[in-house]
């Protein structure tokens, strides 16, 4: 029938909360809509101009000037830093100069031209983050040909003896170990490929996918927030300010394991009540589908013993990872060089997969096709801070937020100061670009109030380590697709340990205080 007749019962239409991609496109219209009504400005920035040998002064207006490169240049503009870091390259980023915000002459588009700033920053976005993409989609062809292979399958039924009894251990070993790399080297968009090697470990265990974004995710971003030598935070945020970021580096390891201990046993209350219910899990309504996804064998697959070609692949696949971590560790490798690691791990797995070429090639596309929404986020994500990028708007919430915190006592600047750098880093994912930016500002303004600049590295570390546990233009989003987990799911498991992080840094920015 066409139409229902009019005394029957209308079907509820159920409501469900907007995917990754609806919620990255709302916050955009959101940032659209505020480039209409906040003034563009810009301030003053130095940098080191390698072909002149001298530094480069950009006005607010644009112009540029050049100053010799001594340090004599950079205490005239009030930049307290060391002049040799911006010239050996140590702090890489343009440095904003105090007290030089100016407001620009900078039209604001009309109607049709936000249309298209609208759509062309979705498309520059996916444009400015081909290498991460690149890197995403060659690591879903390698997962394809993995399972392809039965590698995985037969790895999980061997690994599945030695972890029982001891699936706690494995919370704590790749939780622990992540954040290792998130307070050291700023480990993050690197951990998307840690989830088909770990989303069958932990099922095997008994866990569910929420409990591997927990382990994964948390350890990143915990690592990140409470950073004690990464470079990209603490180290250019301490050189910017101009203070030795090794004093601090007591409290901040303290801050690190308490901050830490808190989300590891957080997940795993949640992770064990779902081992023993399994109708406890956030997502048990996709339970038996992510079993039948990541740990069912290929009607293909060798089902038989774990074979040496199954062996020699998984391996290949571990090494690549391997190889992954110590270039970015100890090579400065970004996603181009990441990309190329694991382009060349594809080639040895077609040596010694023992896939045919067609099955090869076939179970390649597949997979990258499945992790192809996963990259759509990442480009997505990226078109924000091209917006307000473009309209100039990132420097005049950042001079109105340093206007407000002048004259407070020393608790309320540095906790209001930490609810400023959760604000500034929802707009600023660019740990370095928020550094090189705020720091200059904010931290002239704790020699008047006085505070200790120490407390302001933390106040930014922690801010945007914290707003990064749910920001949906962060690694959130990335990483909740790899699983089909919405956001809103997510954030059912994360608002208490929101509380609990909020109140752990609250506690040590006033710890600081006393030991400063």
């Amino acid at each position: 029938m066409l139409f229902h007749r009019s005394g029957s019962k209308k079907k509820k239409r159920k409501h469900e909360f907007p995917t990754a991609y609806s919620v990255i496109i709302i916050v955009l219209v959101l940032v659209q809509l505020l480039t209409f009504f906040i003034p563009a400005g810009n301030y003053a920035t130095v940098s080191y101009d390698q072909s002149a040998k001298d530094f480069a002064i950009t006005m607010p207006s644009g112009k540029v000037k050049h100053e010799p490169a001594t340090q004599k240049t950079l205490d005239r503009y009030k930049v307290k830093i060391d002049a040799k870091k911006l010239i050996d390259g140590t702090i890489y980023k343009p440095v904003a100069i105090p007290d030089s915000y100016q407001r620009v002459n900078v039209k604001k588009p009309n109607f049709r031209e936000a249309v298209v700033q609208f759509l062309t920053s979705q498309v520059q976005g996916i444009a400015d983050s081909i290498d991460i993409i690149t890197f995403i989609l060659i690591l879903g062809g390698i997962i394809g040909v993995v399972y392809a292979n039965g590698a995985i399958n037969s790895g999980m039924q061997a690994l599945s003896e030695h972890i029982k009894g001891k699936q706690i251990l494995l919370i704590v070993i790749v939780m622990g170990l992540i954040a290792l790399g998130g307070t050291t080297f700023g480990l993050a968009e690197e951990t998307m490929a840690f989830y088909p090697m770990l989303i069958p470990v932990f099922l095997e265990a008994g866990y569910d996918t929420m409990t591997v974004v927990a382990t994964i995710f948390l350890g990143t971003t915990l690592g990140t927030l409470g950073s004690t030598i990464n470079p990209f935070s603490t180290v250019i945020a301490s050189n910017t300010a101009g203070v030795n970021f090794a004093r601090a580096l007591p409290l901040r390891i303290i801050m690190l394991l308490v901050s830490l201990g808190a989300g590891m046993l957080y997940t795993i209350i949640y992770a064990e009540k779902v081992r023993k219910d399994p109708s406890k899990s956030l997502v048990y309504d996709q339970y038996e589908e992510s079993k039948k996804k990541f740990l069912a064998f290929d009607s293909q697959a060798d089902k038989g013993d774990f074979t040496w070609r199954q062996k020699l692949t998984l391996l290949t696949f571990v090494a690549g990872f391997l190889v992954m971590i110590w270039g970015v560790q100890n090579r400065g490798w970004y996603f181009t060089e990441i990309a190329v690691v694991f382009l060349a791990v594809s080639y040895l797995l077609f040596l010694v997969s023992g896939l045919s070429e067609h099955r090869f090639m076939e179970s390649f596309v597949s997979g990258a096709a499945d992790l192809l929404g996963v990259a759509l986020t990442v480009g997505l994500a990226r078109a924000v801070s091209i917006v307000m990028d473009e309209s100039n708007t990132s420097d005049t919430i950042m001079y109105f937020f340093s206007k407000q915190i002048t004259g407070m006592n020393k608790l309320a600047f540095v906790w209001v100061l930490f609810l400023i750098y959760i604000v500034l880093g929802f707009f600023i994912q660019s740990s370095s670009g928020l550094a090189v930016l705020s720091m200059p500002i904010m931290a002239p303004l704790a020699n008047i109030v006085g505070v200790d600049r120490a407390s302001v590295i933390d106040a930014y570390n922690w801010g945007q380590g914290y707003i990064g546990l749910i920001a949906p233009v962060g690694l959130i989003l990335m990483s909740l697709a790899m699983v089909n987990i919405g956001f809103d799911r997510w954030f059912k498991f994360i608002w208490k340990q929101l509380v609990i992080q909020f109140v752990i840094c609250l506690i040590f920015l006033g710890i600081g205080l006393l030991v400063y």
